[in-house]
């Protein structure tokens, strides 16, 4: 491995834990379609910072992007507070506007500078080793590096002092003001962090790969734990995973670093979309599928409670009474018995005194339209679930 693709990957990297830390509570607050609108929206800030400075690399650009991203989230919550229209909408009208004002003073007025659309949207962090920063005659290692580590630096600086508070107004703007913190300018605070990450990672990575490290490691982990800590942590070791093995596949297969590495990502939220434990695909349908035979056997012993014939409570004729296919039946069955709530004797099924005490209680709480506590009644009673 040469130093030159050790450099990439360290800028890649830090680039993901600086996307993911905001990203993780753009998705806390249901904004994350906001950083694509940034990624976005910065371009006219870029090319007129450009205009003012004729340098690429002066500072102006950064804060004229900067700029350009916070007046982003100011026009679409005015738009959106107007009640005419949705959050959704609102970002959808403000951020093509401004992306296309970016594009046509390039297109106008700077054709002949390397300041095009597909680096905007792409970029090329392959190129980052080669535009080094050189201090009295001292090779410093590449500007983007820099860059982004003192932005990465100064995030986790921020967020370390005013954890407490983005973690208040994020899952409860009142109480955040009614201890005294400022939700809006907390908001606005984050918006602008957010900002200065996606301008400090524009050049190299283009701006469809700021949108998916900022979003994706965070949906990610957030369908595996709610646990804050672990979820800041958690995007940022998917995100460096990413950018690893992403950049190692795109050198193998010859491809766009910044394409692969969002492939990459797009792959690993498929896989945890399918299997996290308790929120995944899998596992919202086993649980279903659990509700349903649960919701049959508490069928299956009223039926038993509130008939005494036996006939009724016949186990070979309990299909018939009940309307349900024979495999269904003893499945409904067989659960009752692991549970303890039934007895057979004589082919004859009865309700056991917990099978009797259960029936009772979880009737008690469905007529009272306790639901929600009939879960625990469950987790009470029930030594196997369905």
């Amino acid at each position: 491995m040469t130093s030159a693709q050790l450099e990439i990957q360290i800028i890649l990297s830090l680039v993901a834990i600086a996307c993911a830390l905001p990203g993780v509570f753009l998705v806390l607050r249901k904004m994350a379609l906001i950083s694509d609108a940034i990624s976005h929206s910065i371009l006219p800030g870029i090319v007129i910072g450009f205009f003012m400075t004729q340098d690429l690399a002066s500072p102006m650009l950064i804060l004229m992007a900067t700029l350009t991203g916070v007046l982003t989230v100011v026009l679409v919550e005015y738009i959106q507070k107007t009640g005419l229209v949705k959050e959704d909408t609102a970002i959808g009208l403000v951020f093509p506007s401004l992306f296309s004002v970016g594009v046509i003073l390039i297109a106008r007025n700077a054709g002949d500078v390397h300041l095009d659309v597909d680096a905007v949207l792409l970029g090329e962090v392959a190129f980052a080793p080669f535009d080094r920063w050189v201090y009295n005659g001292t090779d410093m290692g590449p500007k983007s590096l820099w860059m982004i580590g003192t932005i990465l630096s100064v995030t986790i600086c921020l967020l370390v002092l005013f954890y407490k508070e983005l973690k208040v107004a994020t899952f409860d703007a009142g109480l955040a003001a009614s201890l005294g913190f400022t939700p809006i300018g907390i908001h606005y605070g984050l918006m602008t962090i957010s900002s200065v990450t996606t301008v400090g990672a524009f050049d190299a990575i283009g701006a469809v790969l700021v949108v998916a490290f900022m979003i994706v490691p965070a949906a990610c982990v957030y369908l595996l734990t709610t646990n804050l800590k672990k979820l800041l942590l958690g995007a940022s070791l998917v995100g460096v995973f990413a950018s690893v093995t992403g950049y190692w596949l795109a050198h193998a297969i010859d491809a766009s670093i910044a394409g692969t590495i969002a492939t990459v990502l797009g792959l690993i939220f498929f896989l945890v979309y399918l299997f996290a434990p308790g929120k995944g695909y899998f596992s919202q349908w086993y649980k279903i599928k659990q509700q349903k035979t649960e919701v049959a056997m508490l069928v299956f012993m009223l039926h038993i409670a509130n008939h005494e014939e036996e006939k009724e409570r016949n186990i070979n004729h309990l299909q018939e009474h009940i309307n349900w296919s024979q495999q269904r039946a003893k499945k409904v069955v067989k659960l009752a018995m692991q549970n303890n709530m039934i007895e057979i004797e004589n082919e004859i099924i009865s309700l056991t005194a917990k099978g009797l005490e259960f029936t009772t209680k979880a009737v008690s709480y469905i007529s009272d339209n306790k639901n929600s506590e009939l879960e625990g009644i469950k987790q009470k009673f029930f030594l196997f679930r369905g």
